[in-house]
């Protein structure tokens, strides 16, 4: 498919290439087979998180619910690699628009675990925990385009919502 592209696109097959995109075009997966992975890893993120909150109502549940917990949501951020692809996917976790929701994310991971294992504050797990699901909205929200403001580092981007 991507030779056809790039026939259609006017782009030879003579050209060099970078390793690194020979690599890619060797190892690329068929779009149903990156689709299909994408959903089992996405259902297991759910299914690790609705584990996790199962299993808070046990004695000594809050360490199997923070851990479930975060594995969910590292399991549904990671099915996204499946779409676009591991090195697109942190390329884009970065950009400015969502770098702040990147970062409360990932540092509501970490704190989650630590306030579990070293900290031994089960309160502030659950606070974490919380933290955790509004920053991971938060991240998903800024994939959306017109649900984040339309200016990004003081330039006006080329759509805009009417007044």
């Amino acid at each position: 498919m991507d030779k056809l592209r790039r026939v259609l696109s006017g782009q030879e097959d003579n050209e060099e290439r970078g390793l690194t995109d020979q690599v890619l075009d060797a190892s690329s997966l068929s779009y149903s087979t990156r689709l299909k992975w994408f959903v089992i890893c996405f259902a297991g993120g759910i299914l690790c998180s609705i584990l996790g909150s199962a299993l808070l109502f046990l004695p000594n549940g809050i360490k199997l619910f923070a851990v479930f917990y975060t594995i969910g949501n590292v399991a549904a951020l990671s099915s996204t690699c499946f779409l676009m692809g591991p090195l697109r996917q942190l390329k884009r976790m970065f950009e400015p628009t969502r770098l702040i929701a990147t970062i409360v994310m990932l540092l509501c991971l970490v704190l989650t675990l630590c306030a579990v294992f070293w900290w031994g504050k089960k309160g502030l797990a659950i606070i974490f925990c919380i933290l955790q699901f509004l920053a991971m909205t938060w991240y998903s929200i800024s994939y959306i385009p017109f649900a984040r403001p339309c200016y990004s580092t003081g330039t006006q981007l080329k759509y805009q919502l009417p007044e």
